[in-house]
């Protein structure tokens, strides 16, 4: 069965997911780079970037496994780009210039319309103007059996959570402290979840929670 999954998203110990100001210099936030530097070594964010080599390992098991059976993604805005408010242009078509590492449909939230656009190695992406529930649907669609991966932001997993719609979340807690920022945990109530699975390295904690499952001891 089809689950709505979070995978892969990096969290400081003080429960930031995101730095404060973001902007087109700090895309996650000042100081928001550090707490993803458990998966830039990874072979499988080396080839994302179109680099050959990159560090096997725990770390990235957990890379691959984050795009494993993912046959569509949604995204805040924020995940999408720096630009707030109506779209002044088409000219912005996401960070990863033109191809996306994403190779499925993306729904990304938005107040703003605007046309799909499709992007080389089989991303296209979606805006979607009326709401989580209305993205899931499509996104599911989409997806055909496959999982449906929130890839963010900090407010997108929260909206999902609250409405209880997420079936497995993978958090990869690193050794930083940020201080200020997007709070991932903030007004959550996640007593519905139990820890399936634990595993630390150098770089991050690994945490995978399930709806719903039997917690391991």
């Amino acid at each position: 069965m089809s689950k709505l999954r979070v995978c892969a998203f990096s969290v400081s110990i003080d429960g930031y997911g995101a730095g404060p100001n973001q902007s087109l210099e700090n895309p996650l936030g000042v100081g928001g780079m550090a707490l993803h530097e458990w998966a830039f070594s990874t072979r499988t964010f080396q080839k994302m970037f179109g680099n050959e080599g990159g560090a096997t390992g725990v770390d990235d098991d957990f890379a691959i496994r984050s795009f494993a059976n993912v046959g569509a993604w949604i995204l805040g805005r924020n995940m999408f780009g720096p630009i707030r408010g109506p779209w002044p242009d088409d000219n912005w078509k996401g960070w990863w210039g033109d191809t996306p590492p994403y190779h499925v449909p993306v729904f990304v939230l938005t107040h703003h319309p605007r046309e799909s656009i499709t992007m080389k190695g089989g991303t296209t992406f979606h805006f979607v103007t009326d709401g989580i529930h209305a993205a899931l649907e499509r996104a599911r669609e989409a997806a055909q059996g496959k999982d449906v991966r929130v890839g963010g932001g900090v407010a997108t997993i929260q909206q999902y959570l609250r409405a209880g719609l997420i079936d497995e979340m993978h958090l990869a807690i690193g050794a930083t402290v940020l201080g200020a920022g997007e709070h991932l945990f903030t007004g959550i109530d996640l007593s519905g979840f139990q820890v399936t699975e634990h595993v630390g390295t150098p770089h991050a904690m690994h945490v995978v929670m399930s709806k719903g499952a039997p917690q391991k001891p």
